[in-house]
């Protein structure tokens, strides 16, 4: 490891000149282990400790772990593990499609991750936050990069450690397992998604109802940028599960076609939600639409009966010397009676055609 240069090295230096310090490399890693035979080894190791003590025994895989590492130690732990420079350089930026791509005998699969958020329905906020899982996967080692808060894999290795029988499989194993735990957390946010769309259903077709329809653009959106982390993982997965090119033991690429069936089922339901929800924006447009037409009529049906006073008080109010009824005693009420009964019976006939 690059050694630190000491304070005094620093001094007569400007603030623009003082050299980068790097962060060490262990800083990065979450978790370091070696297994031989399906079985942790105890103690703690280094990553280049870990990967001497498994190329002495010539037995077993190691599986470092690392949470947004910078270049400088994703360097360090590429320079250990001769992992390819263009796939280092896709694990520390991020922001990749799912893909899967070969160096040599190193598989590099990256898989984006999804996170449901908790949220009211009616709400403009984020729905799905997203992060990503890089592996490098050899003969016998295991690199996961990951970036993003809720990609912890804490639990996928206690179950796998749980199982020496599936570990004994080799790296490959890691790969399935970290596979399946993604498509699975992708099954469990679109049921969510599911009970979001079907309450915005039931509220759009209720009657007096005021969801707005920037929540469904919204949900909409958060659709897309599903649809966006999981589709791409569809070719990944078939090269995987059928390739025998590919350094995968057969037994799991059988598990691996599991995987890749209920990504398939997943991948549909999202489309399915697409489909719905532009559905339910239409059914939404075209209720703003009817209830807009509904205003119009009760406005269009008051200003008639306000007409009608409106027309009499106009007529008399013509200051012409030779007008009928000017001058009898009883006029001014008549008027008044006779616009009572043209509003009323306006006002009847409005509420009996509904206008309201």
């Amino acid at each position: 490891m690059p050694q630190i240069p000491p304070l005094s090295s620093f001094r007569g230096r400007g603030k623009d000149e003082l050299p980068h310090i790097p962060v060490p490399t262990a800083r990065a890693i979450i978790d370091c282990a070696v297994y031989v035979d399906g079985q942790r080894l105890p103690g703690r190791y280094t990553h280049a400790e870990a990967l001497a003590e498994v190329r002495a025994k010539e037995s077993g895989f190691v599986w470092v772990g690392l949470h947004a590492p910078d270049e400088f130690q994703m360097a360090d732990v590429a320079g250990t593990f001769g992992l390819h420079e263009l796939a280092v350089e896709d694990a520390v930026h991020a922001r990749q499609r799912p893909k899967l791509e070969r160096y040599d005998e190193t598989l590099f699969l990256v898989l984006r991750t999804v996170k449901y958020v908790e949220h009211d329905l009616h709400s403009i906020t984020e729905i799905v936050q997203t992060g990503e899982i890089m592996m490098f996967v050899g003969r016998d080692f295991v690199v996961t990069v990951r970036h993003g808060d809720h990609t912890e894999l804490t639990g996928v290795r206690r179950r796998l450690e749980a199982n020496p029988q599936r570990l004994a499989l080799g790296t490959g194993a890691v790969l399935h397992a970290i596979a399946d735990h993604v498509v699975d957390s992708y099954t469990e946010v679109t049921q969510e998604i599911e009970e979001d769309v079907a309450e915005m259903e039931e509220e759009v077709f209720t009657p007096n109802s005021r969801l707005a329809i920037d929540a469904i653009y919204q949900l909409k959106r958060e659709v897309v940028e599903l649809r966006r982390a999981v589709n791409p993982l569809a070719l990944p997965l078939q090269l995987l599960s059928k390739s025998p090119e590919l350094p995968l033991p057969k037994e799991i690429r059988r598990y691996l076609r599991d995987v890749a069936d209920h990504h398939t089922a997943v991948a549909e339901r999202i489309s399915d939600f697409d489909e719905s929800l532009s559905a339910l924006i239409n059914a939404a447009l075209a209720k703003v639409t009817v209830q807009q037409n509904t205003d119009m009529r009760k406005i269009s049906a008051w200003a008639a009966m306000a007409a009608v006073p409106t027309m009499i008080a106009g007529i008399y109010g013509m200051n012409f010397e030779h007008m009928p009824e000017l001058k009898w005693t009883f006029g001014y009420g008549m008027v008044w009676i006779v616009i009572l009964a043209i509003c009323t019976g306006l006002l009847i006939t409005f509420r009996r055609n509904k206008w309201l």
